[in-house]
C-alpha cells in the first residue's frame, strides 16, 4: 500500500498550516525542507524549474524528509491563466507535477503545501498521486481558542480575575495569530503601566509585582480585530465541500482509489 505523496493545507491566514507543517516533520522524526513560494520564482528562464529540481533533489538523498512549500498559490496557479509572466508559472507547475508523480519515485519524501487560496491552483496537481489529501485548517472553535489562550498566556504574571474562558467566548472569528497579538498587546499595556507608575530607580525592585489584568485584555481586544468575517468562513467551507464532492466522484470514478 503506497502512502499519500502530498498534503495540501487551505484556510484563512493566521490559523497555524505552516506550524502544523513544521509540528508533523518533528513527530515524525524527519528532516524538513521549507520552500516560500515566491522565493523560487527568478527572473532568468530555467532557474525556477532548477530550484525545483534542486529540492527534490536535496529531499531524496536526505530522506525521510518532509518538503514544505509555503504560500503554493504564488508559484502554481492554474496554466494558461498568467500572460504576463514569461511562463515561468506554467514551467513551475510542470517541473513539479514530473517531481510528484514521474519517473523518480518519492521515496520516504512528503510533500505538504499550504495556501490561502486554494481555488487559484493548477487542478492536475491536486489530482490523485499528487497533492491528493487535502486538509481544511478552520478558524479555531471556542475549545481551540480557550487552548491557544492558555499557550499564549503560559509565562506571563495573569490578574487573579483574569478568565480565559469569557476570553475564548469573546473571541469569535480571532485566528491563532489574532489571539497572539490580543495576549502581546495585553502584556504591553501592563508593561506601560508600570512603566509609567514607578520610579525608574525602583523598576529592579518592583517588576516582579506586574500583573496583566483583564482589564489589561479588553483593551488588547479593543486594539486587534477578528481576521475572518463570517463570509470569509462561509467561503472556505463552501471549498472544502466542494474538495469532498470531487474526492467523493474520483472514488466513485476509480474502484479502489479509496483505499490508496
Amino acid at each position: 500500500m503506497q502512502a499519500a505523496k502530498g498534503v495540501l493545507m487551505y484556510g484563512p491566514p493566521g490559523t497555524g498550516k505552516t506550524l502544523l507543517a513544521k509540528a508533523v516533520a518533528n513527530e515524525a522524526d524527519s528532516n524538513f525542507i521549507s520552500v516560500k513560494g515566491p522565493a523560487l520564482l527568478d527572473k532568468y528562464v530555467g532557474e525556477s524549474e532548477q530550484g525545483v529540481r534542486e529540492i527534490f533533489k536535496k529531499a531524496r538523498e536526505n530522506a525521510p524528509t518532509v518538503v514544505f512549500f509555503d504560500e503554493i498559490d504564488s508559484i502554481a496557479t492554474e496554466r494558461g491563466r498568467n500572460s504576463g509572466d514569461s511562463g515561468v508559472s506554467e514551467r513551475v507547475v510542470s517541473q513539479l507535477l514530473t517531481e510528484l508523480d514521474g519517473l523518480e519515485t518519492l521515496e520516504d519524501v512528503v510533500v505538504i503545501a499550504t495556501t490561502n487560496r486554494p481555488d487559484l491552483i493548477d487542478s492536475a496537481l491536486l489530482r490523485p498521486g499528487r497533492l491528493d489529501r487535502h486538509v481544511h485548517v478552520p478558524v479555531p472553535d471556542e475549545e481551540s481558542r480557550r487552548a491557544i489562550l492558555t499557550v499564549h498566556t503560559e509565562f506571563k504574571p495573569l490578574a487573579d480575575g483574569v478568565d480565559l474562558d469569557d476570553l475564548a467566548a469573546r473571541t469569535e472569528g480571532y485566528v491563532g495569530a489574532d489571539i497572539e497579538a490580543v495576549c502581546r498587546e495585553a502584556s504591553m499595556a501592563a508593561s506601560r503601566e508600570f512603566i509609567n507608575s514607578v520610579a525608574r530607580e525602583e523598576v529592579g525592585e518592583s517588576v516582579g509585582n506586574v500583573r496583566v489584568t483583564m482589564a489589561h485584555f479588553e483593551d488588547a481586544l479593543s486594539e486587534v480585530s477578528p481576521s475572518v468575517t463570517p463570509e470569509t468562513r462561509e467561503r472556505y467551507e463552501e471549498i472544502e465541500q466542494q474538495f469532498q464532492r470531487s474526492e467523493v466522484d474520483r472514488d466513485e470514478a476509480e474502484p479502489g482509489a479509496a483505499f490508496q
